[in-house]
């Protein structure tokens, strides 16, 4: 019998084995966790050239035509959440890969984008720095009640984005290319056309899929028309905002901050700046990273690696 050669990537917590019972595979395979990320493509080709199977964390490993077409080796991709735009299908299956994804729970974006909202809001992590710091009260936060949160992009997050805002007794428009005026009605927001959107919110949130389309769809003119004491916050994806233009406003004290908990780059390089400033709240794309959300992940992980090589025997 085979035994295959299975390999886990970007386990940054190195937490995947302590989420899911892995010992039934090894009647079957051999498995191997990374918990380090590989940007350089030789380098990732190195690595992952052995492997029978990559069992993906979203889209923190991008898996393009090239590098499927140097994987002499792999047969299966299984990538945790309902689908990954990082991986090109079409390529994988021309070359005869199969992808299977697992299970998701959405409840943790939610939950951290108006975490993020509210500690810029009330400057909880310049405040909790002061008090470790032998402080005392130092800066004064800002108001929710009466303030207006706009959300780019109405979709499922972004609806009950409104209504948590609207417990806060917040006024909340919204704006995306393919909303309308019935559909936000309908979800207790006002619409508003795009350039509205920027200049009237106080909070920001940018709550859309990723696509070619979407792709910059806040520029460089878009923040430039936001309130100086505006904040964004991103915790959908990077590239959606021209993030050398954010850098530019933020540099320049344009706006009054960003909370983000995504990037063009991911892991950030470690002389980014969004690092280092201090109008700057950022998490590590930690939106998904919860204790149901990776168990659902990594059991389901394991089932699916378990009925395909049940299958192979």
């Amino acid at each position: 019998m085979i035994r295959y050669k299975i390999a886990v990537l970007n386990d940054y917590q190195n937490v995947a084995r302590s989420f899911a019972d892995w010992t039934p595979i090894n009647e079957y395979a051999d498995v191997e966790v990374f918990t380090n990320h590989l940007h350089d493509a030789d380098e990732l080709v190195n690595r992952l050239l052995p492997f029978d199977i990559i069992c993906v964390m979203r889209e923190r490993t991008p898996l393009t035509a090239a590098l499927f077409s140097r994987l002499s080796n792999l047969k299966l991709v299984v990538s945790t959440g309902l689908r990954n735009l990082s991986i090109d299908t079409e390529a994988a299956s021309k070359l005869g890969i199969e992808i299977i994804n697992t299970g998701y729970k959405d409840h943790g974006a939610l939950e951290l984008t108006w975490a993020l909202l509210m500690s810029i809001a009330k400057h909880i992590p310049q405040e909790n720095a002061n008090l470790r710091s032998g402080g005392w009260q130092h800066m004064v936060g800002n108001d929710l009640k009466g303030k207006t949160l706009g959300i780019l992009g109405l979709g499922n997050l972004g609806v009950k984005m409104a209504r948590v805002a609207q417990v806060f007794d917040m006024n909340v428009i919204a704006w995306s290319q393919n909303l309308t005026p019935e559909k936000a009605e309908a979800a207790g927001v006002k619409y508003v056309d795009k350039e509205t959107l920027f200049k009237e919110s106080d909070y920001l949130a940018v709550l859309m899929v990723l696509s070619e389309r979407s792709r910059g769809i806040v520029s460089a003119e878009d923040l430039e028309r936001m309130k100086p004491t505006a904040y964004i916050i991103n915790t959908s994806r990077g590239p959606l905002i021209d993030e050398d233009a954010l850098i530019k406003v933020l540099t320049e004290n344009r706006i009054a901050g960003a909370a983000l908990d995504v990037f063009d780059k991911e892991p950030l390089d470690a002389d980014h700046p969004f690092r280092t400033l201090t109008n700057v709240l950022a998490t590590p794309h930690i939106g998904f990273v919860t204790q149901d959300t990776y168990k659902l992940f990594y059991t389901d992980t394991v089932e699916i690696l378990l009925k395909w090589l049940d299958a192979k025997k």
